[in-house]
């Protein structure tokens, strides 16, 4: 029988992971595969780790990783990718904004053959402000990543082995799932769906947060923020040497007063904004690389439960850590 797991990060989710659990026990029971579900506890400080250790504790399919500390969704996920055996994996956040009903719909169009089924979000429950910077995000990234990475499309996903196994075998500290997902190729399609409201509670992704995955998707998979800083380095030196040439003509030609404080103080401004921008995209990427370079593991397991792998495979929770 073929094998699927779910992959749930958690983080403070007591008062949803209830209604969760039973939908997504329903709706895997459906299905005709040897299923599991794997809820990775990202450092939760409320009840929802002693709420997973007893559904744990119920039915051994329920398996729980419970990391160090908060490592952040994008660990979390990775980790639980590192730790999962099955032939496909689901991934799905855990505020029940990825409806796990839709998950049937994934698993279909994978028995068509395709390798990687990623949701497409139609409709968003979220304030206009969001929706707005979660669409200019996409925009940006789609015109500027190297790689054709599908708009509104997150982390709820169905993956074939093949591709967790790619996945897993990228190396980098600041992971971007839905880019490296892409990156891995295979037979890619969509499935359009409806994102509900969150079902309780504040969001765990803050705009801080947000920002920060935004900065490493960008970052991870296009340098043209480089080759932008260098085109602005070039415009504003041209800028520079035709401005020059005014305040020469002006000077030993036509013998006008050269403007003073205010055309001098606005070059300046404008140059040295420039400058700082460049600077400061430069930096992000330099910073990226020195975190690669310090080789500490993304996330740390501090224990799991009823994580035995299905077959002869190093993804025992001992192992599921990266360097």
């Amino acid at each position: 029988m073929r094998t699927l797991d779910a992959i749930v990060p958690i983080y403070n989710e007591e008062a949803i992971l209830p209604e969760l659990h039973h939908r997504l026990t329903s709706v895997l029971g459906g299905l005709p595969y040897d299923w599991r579900i794997l809820y990775v506890d990202d450092g939760s400080a409320d009840g929802s780790p002693d709420l997973l250790a007893d559904y744990s504790d119920q039915d051994s399919r329920v398996c729980i990783l419970h990391l160090a500390r908060n490592f952040g969704q994008q660990p979390a996920i990775a980790a639980g990718l590192a730790a999962s055996d099955a032939d496909a994996v689901v991934l799905l956040d855990g505020d029940l904004q990825d409806p796990p009903e839709v998950i049937p719909d994934l698993v279909r169009r994978w028995e068509d053959g395709y390798e990687v089924v990623f949701a497409i979000k139609e409709k968003r429950k979220e304030s206009a402000f969001k929706r707005a910077m979660f669409a200019a995000f996409y925009l940006l990234l789609g015109r500027l990543s190297s790689v054709e990475i599908p708009p509104n499309a997150g982390n709820f996903s169905l993956m074939d082995r093949s591709v967790v196994d790619a996945v897993n075998a990228m190396p980098e500290h600041h992971r971007y799932i839905s880019g490296l997902r892409a990156y891995a190729g295979g037979r890619q399609i969509g499935v359009v769906f409806e994102r509900a409201a969150r079902h309780a509670g504040e969001p765990r992704q803050s705009p801080r947060k947000l920002l920060r995955m935004g900065f490493d998707a960008l970052f991870a998979f296009s340098e043209v923020p480089l080759r932008l800083a260098t085109l602005a380095g070039f415009v504003v030196s041209g800028i520079a040497f035709i401005v020059l040439l005014r305040v020469l003509w002006a000077r030993l030609v036509s013998g006008t007063a050269i403007e003073g404080w205010a055309s001098v103080m606005t070059s300046v401004l404008f140059i040295g904004g420039i400058q700082l921008i460049a600077i400061g995209v430069i930096g992000e990427y330099i910073g990226r690389i020195y975190n690669e370079s310090k080789r500490r593991p993304a996330w740390i397991v501090a224990r799991s439960r009823n994580l035995a792998p299905r077959r002869d495979a190093p993804t025992a929770a001992s192992d599921a850590r990266v360097d």
